[in-house]
């Protein structure tokens, strides 16, 4: 397990620069290819930014079928990251279990998809 450390002081104007958002995942693929287990996620963001896609290391705790319509949250104005042959394009976020797996974070209640953290 990471050990924790102190997070620097950021201003919130900060915060504001990151773009954190609701989605609702529509696929997903294998990622066979990946270093460490993981999945090739598509996700709805709505109509003003889309289906993105994401990779995610979460095949510990979540069954390809049912992570079909979960509603997930994700950074998404980092720039994208190649991760092998595939592109991702937004960072799913989640935080890891008492042995390091990913879980997801997510919202215990439906809202509309593109919806933005503030």
């Amino acid at each position: 397990m990471m050990a924790q450390t102190t997070a620097d002081t950021i201003q919130f104007a900060d915060f504001l620069k990151v773009d954190i958002r609701v989605g609702t995942i529509v696929a997903v693929d294998d990622f066979p290819e990946a270093r460490k287990p993981a999945y090739k996620l598509q996700i709805d963001f709505g109509l003003d930014l889309g289906i993105k896609r994401s990779s995610a290391q979460v095949t510990h705790h979540y069954r390809k079928e049912d992570l079909l319509g979960k509603q997930v949250i994700a950074v998404v104005n980092f720039p994208p990251k190649q991760i092998g042959k595939f592109m991702s394009e937004v960072l799913t976020l989640g935080l890891p279990d008492k042995d390091g797996q990913v879980v997801l974070l997510q919202p215990t209640i439906e809202v509309p998809k593109g919806n933005r953290l503030f």
